[in-house]
């Protein structure tokens, strides 16, 4: 509705500004009641009555309630949640949902942006996909007070540059991109020509970089540099129960983002549970319910999450490929953690796809996590996995600098599967302790450690590795469940099977390892590892197998 208020209800415009989509939240201080307003181009006006703004001073936190939600699970209190947030931001002033509430949150376009902490407690909130407004408009963004802004004077980079010399005003998460470069260009069914060259990185006020978080590319040519101030102070989110109703959309690439949206550094996310409801034969993918980008230091525990059911579409080479579809999306990230997270459907059971990627990140990690999937689709920068069980598609990664798997199960085709479709390429070392490896979840199978393929004819935008160094220390392989004629477990798949030879011409050379070295290593089938069923392309990767 169309609103206009008198003058004399009007004590002091507080607030104009909050975006929600293309919509914007106006709060008042007003003589009469705490209403809050939809306006007819979706902008949100809220007057605050002073007796109410004076206990919420008080009290120090507010509820949906407070700003009209119903928390009946038939009311849709998307305005409401919006307009609490909105109002909790401006003063500062924690949000908590109502014990045992179930908000139900429809398909308009609406976000809620959080901005100061926030306890969803034991409440539940329904998220309605069946018809939306805006596919990819998240439910809620977490989002800093602090602005991004161009960083001027930086031309170039250079790989593992320790320091810019440019002002800034404290520590900050820095964006680079040079679109004229293209790497990622992607082989097979879903191939392309690439993404524009990226980086991300920690400047702390003086312009040194955090070295654990190294630049990885050279930039002869910046065409786009942002800074992002890192907020100092921790912002927590904490409970909740989520549950989706599936979309069921045309099974195509036309992702779904009706989520937890973190683009904030400085978060914890504490046990929160993501629900799925109502898959059909049909349906279109998901981009993740949390989902993480531009963000450095966020760690997500005790989460309960979801795998999404695999759908069939035509991918970019004209066959049918499967989609992939996901509950943790993370991109352009620094130092995220996972950890205590599970979820609610069976690691093993390969109707549902992985439940995790991520694209340009670094220091990834999984501590006690119970989960389908790792991946890192375009790059991650160090990772580690420990204390972990991963289910059916297990670790699949490409990137650099060191990939660590400590005491953990890994159910995967392979311990380790460097992804062929951006040419199976780590530049560094993988490091492997303490761990059991179960191929293909105990399916019939000819094991392989390190699993991937590179034809070595097409260009990535890159040159492609192979581990320098591979250490593996006391890993239990459970092949019992074998085809006959298995010769052993293998170090490493069949690469470059058209390599048997000299003779074979690579037009992009592929960097092959230095060493294994190989420690404790034991087979249920009591056969010995060998170096692949091809070992022509190994012929000069030197396998260490002494005792300690």
């Amino acid at each position: 509705m169309n609103w206009t208020a008198p003058f004399s209800t009007l004590l002091a415009l507080i607030a104009t500004a909050h975006a929600l989509g293309s919509s914007t939240v106006t709060i008042v201080s007003s003589a009469d009641p705490t209403q809050v307003i939809e306006e007819e181009n979706g902008s949100l006006l809220l007057t605050v009555s002073q007796d109410d703004k004076k206990a919420f001073a008080k009290a120090g936190q507010i509820s949906y309630e407070n700003f009209g939600a119903a928390g009946d699970g038939v009311t849709d209190d998307a305005v409401a949640i919006a307009a609490t947030h909105a109002y909790a931001n401006q003063h500062q002033l924690k949000v908590r949902a109502k014990d045992n509430a179930t908000y139900y949150i429809g398909g308009e376009e609406r976000t809620a942006y959080i901005q100061t902490d926030t306890d969803f407690g034991n409440a539940s909130f329904i998220i309605d996909d069946t018809a939306v407004e805006k596919r990819d408009a998240p439910v809620f963004v977490v989002s800093s007070q602090q602005k991004s802004f161009k960083l001027e004077g930086l031309t170039s980079l250079k790989r593992n540059q320790k320091r810019i010399n440019v002002p800034l005003p404290g520590p900050c998460l820095v964006t680079v991109t040079d679109s004229n470069t293209k790497r990622y260009i992607r082989y097979g069914l879903n191939q392309n020509n690439g993404a524009s060259q990226t980086d991300i990185f920690v400047v702390d006020k003086n312009g040194k970089l955090d070295p654990m978080a190294p630049i990885v590319w050279d930039f002869e040519e910046i065409t786009d540099c942002t800074a992002l101030p890192i907020d100092e102070t921790t912002l927590t989110i904490s409970g909740g129960t989520f549950t989706t109703i599936a979309n069921q959309a045309e099974s195509k690439y036309t992702y779904y983002s009706r989520n937890l949206a973190i683009r904030r550094s400085n978060v914890v996310v504490d046990g929160l549970e993501h629900r799925v409801t109502g898959e059909g034969d049909q349906g279109a993918p998901y981009g993740g319910f949390i989902n993480i980008r531009d963000s450095a230091y966020v760690t997500v525990k005790n989460a309960l999450l979801t795998g999404r059911k695999k759908y069939i579409t035509i991918g970019n080479a004209g066959k049918p490929v499967p989609m992939g579809s996901y509950d943790i999306i993370v991109n352009r990230s620094l130092n995220v953690s996972f950890v205590n997270c599970s979820q609610t459907n069976d690691i093993h059971d390969r109707d549902y796809w992985g439940i995790m990627g991520s694209n340009f990140s670094k220091n990834l990690l999984y501590d006690r996590c119970t989960l389908s999937r790792f991946d890192a689709h375009m790059g991650v920068a160090n990772a580690t996995i420990r204390n972990s069980t991963l289910g059916h598609m297990g670790i699949n990664a490409i990137g650099t600098g060191t990939l660590t798997l400590e005491n953990s199960i890994v159910y995967g085709p392979h311990l380790v599967n460097l992804r062929q479709d951006y040419g199976s390429t780590w530049q560094g070392r993988i490091l492997v302790r303490d761990c059991r490896f179960v191929p293909s979840s105990g399916r019939s199978v000819s094991a392989s450690l390190i699993g991937g393929r590179n034809s070595t004819q097409h260009d990535f935008g890159y040159t492609c590795y192979l581990p320098e160094e591979i250490v593996i220390e006391n890993l239990h392989i459970d092949d019992s469940n074998h085809p006959e004629n298995y010769e052993g477990p293998a170090i490493f798949a069949n690469f470059t099977p058209e390599m048997t030879d000299s003779s074979y011409q690579e037009s992009y050379p592929y960097v092959r390892p230095k060493r294994v070295l190989l420690r404790d290593v034991t087979t249920a089938s009591g056969q010995s590892l060998r170096v692949s069923d091809n070992p022509f392309p190994f012929r000069k990767v030197k396998v260490d197998t002494r005792k300690r």
